[in-house]
């Protein structure tokens, strides 16, 4: 934990105040018109082209705040050349598919059974699509480091497990609270499971299959957005990252989406120091079943 609050204390310090200050009072006021104007659910009701083109315009704008004004105040260029530029097009590209694209199999069940499966199929072909054009990224620029975070080096897990040790209480409270509870757990969307035999079993399935969205998740952001861009940008590659991260929570509970800011933040100064991405899949993913579990129990489905 120690070397961890090291990280924190080296991110403080060379950090320019300014930069941090700005970024957080323009995205704030993001967050603050999404609320207010229900952007989200706005963009939901749009023709999928023109969600795809809303969500890439919000995540673009949302990583390219901070490198402007990195460059404002003249510590980094804007453009670090044709690479850069690629790369910088191509993140939000990637992500908004992941936001707009569906998946629907059509497969000999009946439609209670088919509505379950294309949900658990969802998250993991996602995250093989993501994985495999991140992989084909990595090998054309010949990254000089191993895949975005797999490294496992310098991988423990005490530190992760007295982070998620701190997040019980925080999840608790949060367990209390209405807007918690609409959108927490994932799984009472499936109605159907209610009746069913096997209820438990399926469960299960649905949970393991929503824990794969967040290892595409700590792999793009944490891997691909902190490793990649850390070439160019070195630790300030850390903040736009964060709050493109935020822009994904739009639609979540308003304390998860503020906290998504500070969270990503603090998860991609370890995956920069330690070019590891399990420990903040650890915490994330342990955080994700933590609210499930929140869920569940605040709905007193336990």
């Amino acid at each position: 934990m120690k070397k961890i609050t090291g990280y924190l204390r080296s991110f403080i310090a060379g950090t320019d105040a300014r930069v941090f200050i700005l970024t957080a009072l323009l995205l704030a006021l993001g967050v603050f018109a999404n609320y207010h104007y229900a952007v989200n659910r706005r963009i939901g009701s749009l023709p999928e082209g023109l969600q795809y083109l809303s969500w890439y315009l919000i995540f673009l704008a949302a990583y390219s705040l901070p490198c402007a004004l990195y460059a404002l105040f003249g510590r980094h260029s804007f453009f670090h050349g044709p690479r850069f530029v690629l790369l910088w097009l191509l993140g939000p590209a990637l992500f908004s598919w992941k936001m707009v694209a569906d998946v629907d199999v059509n497969l000999p069940l009946p439609p209670d059974q088919q509505l379950f499966w294309n949900q658990v199929i969802y998250w993991p072909f996602k995250l093989v699509v993501i994985t495999a054009v991140l992989w084909g990224v990595w090998r054309l620029t010949r990254e000089d480091q191993y895949f975005y975070g797999f490294d496992t080096r310098n991988f423990s897990a005490r530190p992760y497990l007295l982070m998620l040790l701190i997040m019980v209480p925080l999840i608790a409270l949060a367990s209390t609270q209405p807007d918690f509870l609409r959108m927490y757990p994932k799984l009472k969307n499936l109605g159907f499971l209610d009746g069913h035999a096997n209820k438990n079993l399926y469960r299960l399935i649905y949970e393991l299959s929503y824990g794969s969205d967040f290892f595409s998740i700590e792999l793009f952001f944490r891997g691909f957005l902190v490793l990649a861009f850390a070439r160019w940008l070195g630790r300030d590659a850390i903040l736009p990252m964060a709050c493109f991260y935020c822009t994904i929570h739009f639609g979540k509970p308003l304390g998860e989406c503020i906290s998504s800011f500070f969270g990503g933040t603090i998860l991609g100064i370890v995956t920069y120091h330690t070019r590891t991405i399990w420990g903040g899949l650890m915490v994330h993913l342990g955080i994700a079943w933590l609210m499930e579990l929140g869920g569940y129990i605040g709905h007193g489905w336990l």
